[in-house]
């Protein structure tokens, strides 16, 4: 167990990157991975906003098997991610909350107010469009 959580904090970002690529992919077809489900969640805050990302995505792709509501306890910490001073992080965020969408309906309400809380003024011009974009389509999906 300790050894996947290791390895997804590798120095090697690319080796960590495939790794929770692979664990995503799986978690579309088996919950094999949602028993990590806590220690995705330490990722959250950790130094590396690599990881940080990582931990997120993680967590959002084991929506569709949370039955037990882990993700709505660990909801509001992981939308802290969403103001993150890297525009990167906030995109890729953004872009994983749409599988918890998909199956988490019942977290619309507080993910929508946090998206709406969004403040893109303190990004480069060139990233606070592109953020503004995957805001407005999240948001339209939960319409």
């Amino acid at each position: 167990m300790n050894g996947i959580i290791e390895a997804l904090q590798d120095k090697d970002d690319k080796k960590a990157y495939a790794l929770s690529k692979e664990i995503i992919a799986k978690s579309v077809t088996s919950d094999e991975y949602y028993s990590f489900f806590d220690e995705f969640t330490g990722l959250l805050t950790a130094k590396s906003s690599y990881v940080r990302t990582r931990g997120f995505a993680l967590c959002c792709a084991q929506a569709r098997w949370d039955e037990e509501g882990r993700l709505a306890e660990a909801i509001p910490d992981m939308l802290a991610l969403l103001h993150d001073e890297k525009p990167t992080v906030v995109r890729q965020c953004l872009g994983a909350l749409r599988e918890v969408i998909l199956y988490r309906p019942e977290l619309h309400e507080v993910i929508k107010s946090e998206v709406e809380k969004l403040d893109v003024a303190k990004y480069k011009d060139s990233m606070s469009p592109l953020i503004k974009k995957d805001a407005y389509e999240l948001l339209k999906m939960m319409l």
